[in-house]
């Protein structure tokens, strides 16, 4: 369930008319319901709620990075899941404890590590035996002892997009759980970091639990092992990857409430501190683009809706052939089979082909559904387009939470060498 909803032929964001938000804010721009993200967040939340003592929410911060979204899930007590410098100071400058936050990624460098080391961060995810070292020796330098797992790869197919899946064993997240018990070992002779606990995370938009389970019961074996190897595990992170409704024809993605169960039931007896790293499922529906139509233009057999966002404005379609529900924030009744086509000079800035839309003129407002996870996040200045601006509405209350920057301040970042300036 989401709060954007048609009052008298109009799309609201809660209790905000988008026809008059567009008038103040122009187009394109990404509009996010804080009642959405709230009510997400608490029904995951509650899903999981049986399963160990005092489980952690951890949002995942790349999911969508505006300090007010993760303010306002920090709010309600959720943590964070970065993987960069740059999230960690977002999450913690939004409020998030040190505490709540977890250090995923496989490429942190010493001085990522060393930041965070001084936050007294509540875990750092590994990924490899040779990132190990390296937090072994930041830390030793540092004379800090800190809390890390190991990320393991369990081989498990997601049956995801290939871009967003990471279980198998040729992707490059973790380390395979075969050798988990050796890498332990070693990391934890160094005596300079407390292996508390085991990590996985096995793909994005999940839409069935079978793959899930089987890499937690693995997970579980393995726990098993490394406690009769002497570890003392405490905390096991099983990642997020729950999937959440883009197209109609789409697969039901699983309810919160039986991915609780599922996961209460496998971990009963683990005896671990559980942390769940949910992104899309708590932002994704929270959020909509909204653009309006440049003109129509009539091809070869084919209807071509122009509009004033792009793919570099919301990448999934090019990048994953994503799709995402498109409607009309005022219908004008009638339908049109058109292709919804953005300014960028690329054949693949293409948001939709052949899809059936009431009927659109010039100046029409359009959105686009499900935007408010990895979308605005991956935009880009592509064609020296101006990044788009970002909304947060709150019942009748809205506030610019990313203003739309001005063509002199993307300009203004490039520098002309001296010896050219001068000739």
């Amino acid at each position: 369930m989401d709060f954007f909803q048609h009052r008298d032929g109009v799309l609201h964001a809660e209790d905000v008319d988008l026809e008059r938000l567009a008038e103040e804010i122009g187009t394109p721009f990404y509009c996010y319901s804080e009642a959405t993200l709230v009510r997400h967040l608490n029904v995951f939340r509650e899903g999981v709620a049986s399963c160990g003592k005092d489980p952690l929410v951890a949002y995942a911060v790349k999911a969508n990075p505006n300090q007010a979204v993760i303010a306002c899930l920090a709010r309600e007590g959720a943590g964070a899941d970065v993987v960069s410098i740059g999230e960690l100071r977002r999450a913690l400058a939004a409020g998030v404890p040190a505490d709540r936050i977890v250090f995923s990624g496989v490429g942190k460098t010493r001085e990522e590590m060393a930041e965070a080391l001084a936050a007294d961060i509540l875990q750092f995810n590994l990924e490899s035996t040779s990132e190990a070292d390296m937090l072994a020796e930041v830390a030793r330098a540092a004379g800090r002892r800190p809390r890390a797992a190991f990320r393991v790869n369990p081989d498990v197919d997601a049956g995801t997009h290939a871009k967003i899946s990471t279980g198998r064993a040729e992707n490059k997240f973790g380390i395979p759980i075969d050798t988990a018990a050796q890498a332990f070992s070693a990391a934890a002779a160094s005596g300079d970091i407390d292996m508390v606990g085991v990590a996985v995370h096995i793909g994005s938009q999940l839409t069935d639990l079978s793959p899930l389970e089987a890499a937690f019961r693995r997970v579980g074996d393995l726990i098993g092992e490394l406690r009769a190897g002497g570890h003392d595990i405490r905390t096991a992170d099983l990642g997020g990857g729950l999937g959440i409704p883009y197209s109609p024809d789409s697969a039901e993605p699983p309810l919160p409430a039986d991915y609780g169960k599922m996961v209460a039931a496998i971990t009963e007896d683990w005896n671990v501190r559980l942390i769940f790293e949910p992104g899309r499922l708590i932002t994704g529906n929270a959020g909509i683009l909204v653009s309006r139509v440049i003109r129509l233009k009539q091809g070869v057999g084919r209807c071509f809706v122009i509009i004033d966002a792009a793919m570099n404005d919301l990448m999934r379609p090019t990048l994953y052939d994503a799709y995402h529900g498109i409607e009309a924030v005022r219908p004008r009744g009638g339908e049109v089979v058109a292709d919804i086509v953005g300014p960028v000079c690329e054949t693949g800035d293409t948001f939709a082909r052949d899809r059936a839309l009431p009927r659109l003129e010039a100046g029409d407002l359009i959105v686009f559904r499900t935007a408010g996870a990895y979308s605005a996040t991956m935009a880009s200045t592509y064609n020296s387009r101006l990044l788009t601006p970002e909304v947060l509405v709150s019942g009748e209350r809205s506030a610019v939470i990313r203003p739309r920057r001005t063509y002199e301040d993307l300009i203004g970042q490039d520098r002309i060498p001296d010896w050219i300036a001068k000739e």
